[in-house]
This record gives C-alpha cells, structure tokens and sequence, in this order.
C-alpha cells in the first residue's frame, strides 16, 4: 500500500492543521463569530495581494472570478485584448464570447512568454477597455512579463489590466499596488492551500471607476455588491464557511514563513524540479520563462507522456499532470506550489525516473533526484 501523493498543479495538498480547522463544527455565516474570521482574512488577503484595496471574495472556482472581472469592468461597446498562450488564456476570449463581447488576440506559441512588445503595439492601435492575461500559464508552465505589461496600462486611463494569478499569487512576488495592477485573480485550490470553492478579486481605484461604467446585467458576480459586504466584514450571498475558516489559518501560517520566505522556498522547489528532470535528459516545455509554479516537461522522443503520468498513478499512487490540446501526450507537469518541500520534490523525481525506465529512457537511476538534491544543499550552505 502507497501513501497517495498529490503532485498536480492544482489542487495541491491542504496542510493538516488546516484541514483540523475546517473540520470543527460550523459558524453561521450571520454571526459576530464569523464577522471576526471575515474581518482577519480581509486584512491577511491584502497582505498576501501586497495591496491598500479591497479583496472580494466568492463561494466558486477561479473561473467565477474570471468571468466577474470581465462582466464587471466591461462595457457592451467596449473591446477586450486577450493574450491567449494555453487553455487558461484561451479561457479569457471563451468569456468575453460567452457574453457577446468583442475581442482581439493576442496568440502566442505554447511554451513562449507573451513578448510585451506586441501588447505595448496593439495598445498603440487601438482603444482596449482590458487587457485580459495570465501571470502563470498552467497549462505551459510559463510566466508572463507582468510587470512590463503593467507599466504599458497604468498610465491609459481608458484601460485595466486584469491578471489571472490562480498559479502565481503566493508563490512569485506580485506587489499589486506597486505595479499598478487593476485586478488580480486567484482561487483556493493552488498556492492557498485549500481545497477548491473560494475565488478572489482585487480591485483598484481604476477598476472601482470602470464597474461603475459597466452596463452589463451581473448578478451572482456583482463586485459592487460584494465590495458593499466584504467592507461590512460579511458577503453578499452564503459563504463557503469552512473554506473560509481554512483560510484563516492559511494566511496565519504564510505570516508566520514570511512573504519572501514564500517567494524564495518556492523558487528553490521549481529550480530543483527543472535541474532533476533535465538531469534525466528531458527538454523542459517553457526553457525561456518557466513557472515557478508548475515544471511542464517534454516526454522522451517516442514515449507517450499519458504514460509516464499512469505509471506514477499505478505504481506510486502518485498525481502528476498530463499535456492538455495540443500538448496532450507530448508533455507532463509537476507542480510545486502551496504546501510542498524538498522530500516531496525528491520523492516526485524518484518516481518519475522509475516510470521512464521502465517505458525505455536510459539514464542512470538517481540522477534526476541527485541533480535536485544539489540544489536544495546549495540553498542550505547560502541560507
């Protein structure tokens, strides 16, 4: 019998103290009680977000946000630029469709970085209302140039940047406010370390201007309405409880690490992830600008990824993920972000170099996990 190991980008483990919390009985959400709990995940989201403003917050997954950060900034005559690299990108102009809105792409190569270049030319060009991205393409493992991106919008009265940062919020340093980003978006199940069902939204004083320009119908999604409650230490509709409880005692325990400690436990993870697998001869799927959050990895020429994936699946109880579209079968991910150390990234290698040994790929057992043992001890002796 194996303990079943969760090494996908999402959901990713949920601490156990954590889970404790959230299995205690619970609150009614109309309390003083859970006023309290609203009143101290309010002051730690803002924190983690690195921003003055308010963090709305919704019993769904991160596409719920997604989907509320367009109905709500947009206008029916306004038109959106989507920088579409993976299926999360690719989410972004699904959006604007469903709802009839007007659209132009930005299409970038799977595994390639978005080159601020051309959006600072389409901004050129053309009145955009928002500028609709990914800090973290799950799906590529790649990292966008938010920070480029961000200065190109913040001086355009007329246009918000809204980044989806399900996989990068709480595991890369976005200081929302200094970079002057209009709305940044995350969800539970990642670097939060909870389980799906919350979504969250930060809005700045641009974005606050353009909801109350928006003339498109919204219910569920109103930001007006749920900034008016969060503000109230409440929310708009029924909470998710006990996800919200879960939240108290994650951002408790992000406090207590340290934001940068954050930031540099998970650049040390996804550093001994790319060196284990290229030890084991692997080409990494995104080598320019890869995730911090997620390693998408080449499967060897002539091997199925799918069966890598199955074989640490069957043999290990083990999860990792495969290539979605275009990339299902070429590659696979390992993701490394939210409640993840070193044993965990040297169980994953381990694991991974059984599964191609036993498909075919000659290498050298031990190798990959040697690689991303070197780093780790490297990060100890500088510590």
């Amino acid at each position: 019998m194996y303990r079943y190991r969760l090494m996908a980008p999402g959901p990713t483990p949920v601490p156990e103290n954590v889970l404790t919390k959230m299995a205690m009985p619970i609150l009614h959400h109309r309390t003083e009680a859970f006023e309290k709990v609203v009143a101290e995940v309010r002051e730690g989201l803002k924190w983690l977000y690195q921003t003055a403003n308010e963090v709305l917050i919704f019993a769904a997954s991160g596409t719920g946000a997604m989907e509320g950060s367009v109905i709500n900034l947009m206008r029916k005559s306004d038109t959106a630029l989507v920088v579409d690299s993976g299926k999360f990108g690719e989410r972004w102009w699904k959006i604007c469709q469903a709802f009839g809105l007007k659209y132009d792409i930005v299409k970038v190569p799977w595994g390639q970085a978005v080159d601020a270049k051309i959006i600072e030319q389409k901004l050129k060009e053309k009145e955009y209302r928002l500028v609709l991205m990914q800090a973290s393409e799950t799906s590529t493992g790649v990292e966008h140039p938010i920070e480029a991106v961000a200065k190109l919008v913040s001086d355009l009265p007329g246009t918000a940047l809204v980044v989806d940062a399900i996989t990068a919020l709480g595991v890369i340093d976005i200081p929302t406010d200094a970079w002057k980003i209009d709305v940044v978006v995350t969800g539970s199940q990642k670097a939060l370390m909870l389980p799906p069902g919350l979504a969250f939204a930060s809005l700045s004083p641009k974005a606050l201007k353009f909801c109350e320009e928006s003339d498109i119908p919204k219910f569920y999604f109103d930001f007006k309405r749920e900034l008016k409650s969060i503000k109230e230490n409440t929310t708009a509709w029924t909470p998710a409880v006990s996800l919200l409880i879960g939240l108290q005692e994650v951002l408790a325990m992000l406090k207590r690490e340290g934001r940068e400690n954050v930031f540099r436990r998970h650049a040390a993870l996804a550093r001994a992830t790319r060196e284990g697998c290229k030890a084991m001869g692997l080409k990494l799927f995104a080598p320019e600008a890869p995730s911090t959050a997620v390693t998408a990895v080449y499967s060897p020429a002539g091997m199925d990824a799918g069966k890598i994936v199955k074989t640490l699946k069957n043999k290990f109880s083990m999860t990792i993920a495969g290539g979605q579209d275009e990339a299902k079968g070429k590659i696979f991910r390992i993701g490394h972000l939210g409640y993840y150390d070193p044993m965990d990234i040297l169980n994953v290698l381990a694991a991974v170099e059984t599964a191609l040994i036993e498909n075919g790929h000659k290498i050298e057992p031990g190798v990959g996990v040697g690689a991303a043992l070197k780093v780790f001890m490297a990060g100890s002796s500088n510590a």
